[in-house]
């Protein structure tokens, strides 16, 4: 059997692995990118239609191209994306093999490096980075039968109205994909009942600036670990339709039911928590905090912005958040489709050693793990909070390529 080796093998030909490679180059350090499928796969084939990126298009990417099909404050396609992964391969000459998945990955016996075996044989690699990014293994909870007559899928499965089937539509989660996904079909002229859990609700935009430029004001792309309470809360942003902040009470007023998290299914009734008001509170308060934030930085720092005191206007609570419901009856309701928007979790089971702490969650340090030449690239809070976004994952390439280099070094 023939062995293929190569200095640094990098697992991934997305956003993460382009940027890995990029930086790789520039240390001339040689390596070889594989990806089970195509250059930004997942853009691809695992986000609906009508998807746009959630920041704009001067901020959503690599510092050294920028996109000439979306306007610098427009929101760019997922085709547009795809095409800008791709060009920026041509432009970095990245040396990508597209089509080759890594089945397993084993240490060497001796610990000199890595085994890799893939569709397409065996590689050894002294180095080894897993670029395969935060939304690896789609994650449907266990709440609602599979032979309950209801069609469920994850809202990586979601593509557009026309592929449900008629009737009624339940989507669960109120982050980013699940508000998204839940105007479109409202829009769509579907029923729509939307599970709102714990969220952070930022302003798309404020006193002239668009709310990824308050980030780095604030300083907040930089935070190195998320608040204890935090961790898990998913945000609500949109770059739909030109870009808007997202308030659940504008979606209850075109016809979106709003109700608290899911917490069970009997009996074909679907059970609610009674958290529906705390959790629009909570994060009409993150949204109002924001503001406060962005407003002291203008007086601190003495710039003239515009006021926008109709921002801090919070309007008046829908009749489904006073009136909660907790118990839906999907049939009588006329619910045919249940869309899971719940996130990911990751999947290394490919990887054959200890690269996890004792709760399953990568082991690393800026993205060094703890066994020496196996690094991770694109995850969530991997150096800082804008670790998994186009610009930040390109930072942090560039740190573990240091690393890379000043080990073969």
């Amino acid at each position: 059997m023939t062995v293929e080796t190569v200095d640094t093998l990098i697992i991934g030909g997305g956003q993460a692995g382009l940027a890995m490679s990029e930086h790789l180059s520039n240390a001339k350090v040689p390596h070889l990118v594989v990806e089970r499928n195509r250059i930004a796969e997942r853009w691809r084939s695992e986000r609906w239609d009508s998807l746009v990126a959630n920041g704009p298009a001067w901020h959503d990417r690599f510092p050294n191209m920028t996109f000439d099909d979306t306007d610098p404050n427009g929101f760019a396609t997922k085709d547009s994306i795809v095409s800008y992964f791709e060009a920026y391969a041509k432009q970095i000459d990245a040396p990508i093999r597209s089509g080759v998945e890594v089945t397993s990955l084993s240490r060497k016996p001796d610990g000199s490096g890595f085994i890799a075996e893939t569709s397409q044989g065996v590689i050894e690699a002294k180095n080894v980075v897993a670029a395969t990014g935060p939304f690896q293994k789609p994650v449907i909870p266990p709440v609602v039968p599979a032979d309950s007559g209801i069609l469920q899928i994850h809202s990586a499965a979601y593509r557009n109205p026309a592929q449900l089937p008629e009737g009624g539509v339940l989507v669960i989660g109120a982050g980013s994909s699940g508000v998204q996904i839940a105007d479109e079909l409202a829009r769509a002229g579907r029923k729509v009942y939307l599970a709102v859990g714990p969220h952070n609700r930022p302003p798309r935009s404020y006193r002239g600036k668009d709310f990824v430029w308050w980030l780095g004001a604030l300083g907040l792309w930089n935070m190195e670990t998320p608040a204890p309470s935090t961790e898990h809360v998913t945000i609500a942003v949109s770059g739909a339709r030109g870009g808007h902040t997202v308030d659940f009470r504008d979606l209850a007023q075109n016809g979106i039911t709003l109700v608290g998290r899911a917490e069970s299914f009997k009996d074909g009734t679907m059970h609610f928590a009674p958290d529906l008001a705390q959790n629009i509170a909570m994060g009409d308060a993150d949204y109002l905090s924001v503001l406060q934030s962005a407003d002291a930085h203008i007086a601190r720092e003495g710039l003239d912005f515009p006021e926008e005191p109709e921002a801090h206007v919070i309007g008046p609570e829908p009749d489904c958040v006073k009136n909660p419901i907790l118990e839906l009856d999907l049939a009588e309701s006329g619910i045919t489709s249940i869309i899971w928007a719940t996130g990911y979790a990751l999947d290394y089971d490919w990887i054959k050693f200890t690269v996890t702490d004792e709760k399953g969650r990568p082991d690393h340090k800026r993205g060094v793990s703890k066994v020496p030449g196996f690094y991770f690239l694109g995850l969530a809070w991997l150096s800082r909070r804008a670790s998994p976004f186009i610009w930040g994952v390109w930072h942090d390439a560039k740190y573990l390529a240091e690393e890379i280099a000043a080990r073969k070094g």
